[in-house]
């Protein structure tokens, strides 16, 4: 595995991997950022083995605000692992979100054992900081926006080594456009969505030339789907 956390000119960070699943057509919800169901079991338990094998899963607040996830380990077996090997029960829970949108009452807090960790910027209101406190550490990389390279040094000096990224496609774009990401995992669904304005894996800005490049780790089947795996190779 490539190690492109110790670029001699830039501070460490910890090693990143995307994981998502996509339609045939690449997009990730519908028009309307709803979750849909692309993959199934084999699928949903890849994923669970990642996150528990994992130090922190992260997403940003658009993920937060139209899927509500709780980024818990599902396997009580993984769960009893973790916690054997003298970890908590599920990784560091990080939600970017500049602004403060987080709500309280959003299953990230309610469910499951472990640490949470809002990365916000100064520009965040007061107010809405100081609510969202008392369920989570606050953290404030970047003045007018969370500065993604400065959190992610950040989260390395606070030993998360290995950092699994659920998304959206804005955040995904802002760790890619940076060339913040090592490993990029997408299972490609059987399905079609369709929809200018449906997110894709990675939305942003986009690239106009010097593309981010990557090299094929391994391509499989899997159910009805296809299990692909990237290398960075900007990173290399």
């Amino acid at each position: 595995m490539p190690d492109a956390r110790n670029n001699l000119n830039k501070p460490p960070r910890p090693f990143v991997f995307i994981n998502a699943a996509m339609s045939a057509d690449g997009k990730i919800a519908t028009i309307e950022r709803k979750q849909t169901r692309i993959s199934g079991r084999l699928d949903f338990d890849r994923m669970d083995e990642l996150r528990a094998t994992s130090d922190a899963i992260m997403v940003g607040i658009g993920t937060v605000l139209s899927d509500n996830p709780s980024l818990t380990v599902k396997s009580k077996e993984r769960r009893e692992t973790r916690l054997a090997s003298g970890l908590p029960p599920n990784p560091v829970r990080i939600v970017v979100d500049s602004l403060v949108r987080t709500p309280v009452d959003a299953d990230i807090f309610k469910k499951g054992e472990g640490k949470r960790i809002i990365a916000v910027s100064e520009s965040a209101p007061r107010e809405k900081v100081a609510q969202l406190a008392k369920y989570a550490e606050i953290i404030t990389p970047g003045e007018e926006s969370v500065d993604l390279e400065r959190l992610l040094v950040e989260l390395k000096n606070r030993g998360i080594n290995r950092l699994m990224v659920e998304g959206g496609a804005t955040l995904n774009w802002g760790l890619i456009s940076r060339g913040l990401v090592d490993e990029i995992y997408t299972f490609v669904g059987n399905i079609v969505i369709g929809g200018r304005s449906a997110p894709t894996l990675v939305d942003g800005d986009g690239f106009i030339s010097e593309f981010c490049r990557l090299r094929l780790i391994s391509c499989e089947k899997l159910e009805d789907g296809v299990l692909i795996k990237w290398r960075v190779s900007n990173n290399l």
